[in-house]
């Protein structure tokens, strides 16, 4: 059912600047609230009104919401709307193939589309002679990769780092660093694991990885949702060092910063760092949910078994979000986007790298293509400066364990003018 918005607006284009005519926290979005309170799980649902828009419809960079009001979008969906939304070429493969192969069997019987992603996501993988295992959600690639790993080596000990985020079902829970999430859920998570801080010495990796027996080590190449951090320069590659030598398994948790986000395919590529496994999603299925794990192909070969599969899912690699994802990647290819997050970058650095010196409240910037994060000194702040930029057309979300951190997360189909207003108007009211 087509849900217009109050004002009978409609998006014709992705390209546009914000417009914003009325209040976002309306009868409308107030009576949606009430109905949600009925019906959905308090926590678990989305916290509507208190001046957040309720979504009507989405194109390219802009969210239309059910009063009219067009925004730019800096959050891309949480990052999964690097093409944009809504782009046409995915949705396009989605209706051809909704009229051809909407559900097949998942692992049981095959469809040609899987073997085409496959094939696709080899030819981009960072990892030498890789194969691909299909997942159905970011935690599941986690957890799937994990698996693969302690398949691999005969060992079960994971070496994880803080900050982190790395989903919420329970084997991905015991990775992710953030205490409220793991709190009441303490005594079902798997518990070898060791936590370091991101970024540590490596003198603390060599000690950890020297003194015991880890089937791998974890890690996200930028820490996306818990504050967007860009390790030490060489971190990462002295990391990758340290676990061949003593044989563990270097796992890149890429569902955020996978599919060109950082200016790079991937972002490990910006390290000169070949993981052993490496997991995806997000922007990969161009707005369906679908996951990948790459991985090299003597580490797969771990899964080769008879009998039914270990791993799977009723909807692992199901067709549809195949087509989105081959669509995807092809409008990665053809659009060039990955160059267009580098250039993206070069704008944000430009912008906003002296904030620090210009806005007292703002303790660090830092970022790399089209991900970057604003600390301020307090997450009250912070959530202020995402209003303000809310009531004047641009999406944000604070986020990190502190709240401190504001992700620019923006599609990379982002345009040169709709970037130039991002960066006036953030100037604007991060200087009040």
């Amino acid at each position: 059912m087509e849900i217009p918005s109050a004002s009978g607006m409609r998006l014709r284009r992705g390209d546009h600047l914000p417009s914003i005519t009325a209040e976002a926290d309306t009868a409308i979005t107030r009576r949606t609230a009430q109905r949600a309170e009925r019906v959905e799980t308090p926590g678990l649902a989305p916290r509507f009104g208190s001046g957040s828009p309720l979504w009507a419809e989405a194109l390219g960079a802009n969210v239309l919401d059910v009063d009219g009001n067009r925004y730019i979008d800096l959050t891309a969906g949480f990052g999964v709307a690097a093409v944009g939304h809504r782009h046409p070429v995915v949705v396009e493969a989605l209706r051809r193939q909704s009229g051809v192969l909407i559900h097949g069997l998942g692992d049981a019987q095959g469809h040609e589309l899987r073997v085409q992603l496959a094939e696709a996501l080899c030819a981009v993988s960072p990892i030498e002679d890789s194969r691909v295992a299909f997942a159905v959600s970011g935690a599941d690639a986690v957890e799937l990769s994990v698996k693969t790993a302690m398949l691999s080596t005969g060992r079960s000990r994971i070496l994880a780092f803080a900050p982190s985020y790395h989903g919420m079902s329970l084997g991905a829970l015991s990775l992710s660093s953030r205490r409220h999430f793991r709190r009441d859920f303490a005594e079902h998570i798997h518990q070898q694991v060791t936590r370091l801080p991101f970024g540590c010495p490596t003198s603390q990796l060599e000690e950890s990885l020297s003194g015991a027996r880890f089937a791998a080590a974890v890690v996200e190449p930028i820490v996306g949702r818990e504050g967007v951090l860009v390790p030490p320069a060489g971190w990462l590659l002295k990391l990758a060092q340290l676990c061949r030598r003593h044989g563990a398994l270097l796992i890149a948790d890429e569902i955020f910063t996978g599919f060109g986000r950082t200016g790079h395919w991937f972002a490990v590529q910006g390290e000169d760092v070949e993981p052993d496994l490496l997991c995806c999603g997000k922007a990969l299925g161009g707005g369906i949910p679908i996951a990948a794990v790459l991985g090299r192909r003597s580490v797969m070969a771990g899964w080769d078994a008879p009998g039914e599969a270990r791993h799977t899912a009723t909807f692992v690699a199901q067709p549809l979000a195949c087509a989105a994802a081959l669509a995807t990647l092809g409008v990665l290819h053809s659009k060039n986007l990955v160059a267009r997050a580098a250039n993206l970058g070069r704008g944000f650095a430009t912008q906003l790298l002296d904030w620090p010196k210009r806005v007292p409240e703002v303790r660090d910037v830092r970022g790399r293509g089209a991900l970057w994060g604003i600390e301020w000194t307090t997450s009250a702040e912070a959530q202020a400066f995402v209003a303000r930029a809310r009531r004047r057309g641009l999406l944000l979300l604070a986020g990190g364990e502190s709240g401190r951190v504001v992700q620019l997360v923006p599609p990379l189909v982002l345009t040169d003018r709709q970037l130039a207003f991002c960066l006036e108007t953030l100037t604007a009211v991060a200087v009040k």
